[in-house]
């Protein structure tokens, strides 16, 4: 059982670490050359997207707020701050397991 708990946890940090990256590539890339045509505030509504999953796949941690205003601030979104968020919030984080009692054998 804590296998199964250690494995959906280390899925979760990868599943956070890519969405993290895919969000600074795409704040870093692509949303800079849709800036001309497309208001800024998606960038905005994307960082509020992947606050929200990064909280809901790791938790509450201090290091999202920071994050957050950095992304609000022009300039500093370019900078890969969930990427450097999620690294800071698992690096120490040791997989947890809910301590299980073990089955007694059934007696026939």
């Amino acid at each position: 059982m804590s296998q199964i708990v250690t494995s959906r946890v280390d899925r979760h940090r990868k599943l956070a670490l890519g969405i993290a990256m895919a969000a600074d590539v795409l704040q870093w890339v692509f949303l800079p050359l849709l800036a001309a045509i497309v208001p800024t505030a998606i960038d905005d509504v994307v960082d509020v997207i992947v606050g929200i999953v990064m909280i809901r796949l790791l938790g509450w941690h201090p290091a999202f707020l920071p994050t957050v205003i950095a992304e609000l601030v022009p300039g500093l979104n370019l900078l890969p701050t969930w990427t450097a968020a999620v690294w800071f919030v698992t690096r120490k984080r040791k997989a947890i397991a809910t301590p299980v009692e073990p089955e007694l054998p059934k007696l026939p």
